[in-house]
């Protein structure tokens, strides 16, 4: 993976500063990119096609869309689990659930994905949305072997995220440009999504490509690989 480690722009901000970040943003996550997120969710989840009885986990639960979406898909018997960095997030996913009255089924924890705190084969699947390119590149390899841990031997993971797959183009130069020059607030940068997994020792079911303002995205589906 060297080669594409050298092509992937660095996440320079100091962890504090993204809490701090995402704290702030966290009220006004929603109208500020939520909605404009919310059919590349809508298509991971879609792939993971959760289902009854199944223990999952989503890293990088934001404002919780997905969280409540899987919830629903596991129905009354199964729980949920959600990491995220941000106490703010947190906060704003539990008055959610608590809402819609499945406090129950979820179990929020505020935490740094690079140390998942479960046991290992411990989800049947996991979710990530516009979260594994929030790492140091350094720190992607560490989250997705965290995955492999506590993924069971069936298990399966669906990334989506932003991919540097394809061919630069101005508005993705741009993008990188402006992750460079401010890179507190554009923290999220393209990655290589299918190539990190494959690394990894995910096996790669499916791959589809989407794009967001011009941004390419990338939706993978992977199972736990065998040699791990």
């Amino acid at each position: 993976m060297s080669k594409n480690i050298k092509q992937i722009s660095r996440v320079t901000r100091s962890k504090s500063d993204a809490k701090a970040i995402y704290n702030k943003m966290s009220r006004w996550y929603d109208v500020l990119a939520g909605q404009f997120e919310k059919k590349f969710r809508d298509a991971g989840l879609q792939k993971l096609n959760v289902r009854d009885h199944e223990k999952v986990l989503e890293l990088g639960f934001g404002t919780g869309h997905c969280i409540l979406a899987l919830a629903q898909s596991v129905g009354n018997s199964a729980k949920v689990y959600g990491i995220d960095i941000s106490e703010g997030m947190l906060d704003i996913t539990r008055a959610k659930v608590e809402k819609v009255g499945i406090a129950g089924r979820i179990k929020l924890i505020c935490s740094d994905a690079v140390k998942l705190p479960f046991e290992a084969d411990f989800f049947d699947a996991i979710f990530m949305s516009f979260t594994l390119e929030l790492f140091d590149t350094a720190e992607i390899p560490i989250v997705l072997h965290e995955c492999q841990r506590v993924l069971r031997n069936d298990g399966r993971i669906c990334v989506v995220s932003l991919s540097k797959n394809r061919r630069a183009t101005l508005i993705m130069n741009l993008y990188e440009w402006a992750h460079k020059k401010l890179p507190k607030y554009i923290d999220c940068r393209p990655i290589f999504v299918q190539k990190a997994l494959e690394d990894a020792g995910f096996q790669i079911q499916e791959v589809t490509d989407m794009s967001m303002w011009g941004l390419p995205i990338e939706i993978v589906l992977a199972n736990k690989g065998s040699n791990t």
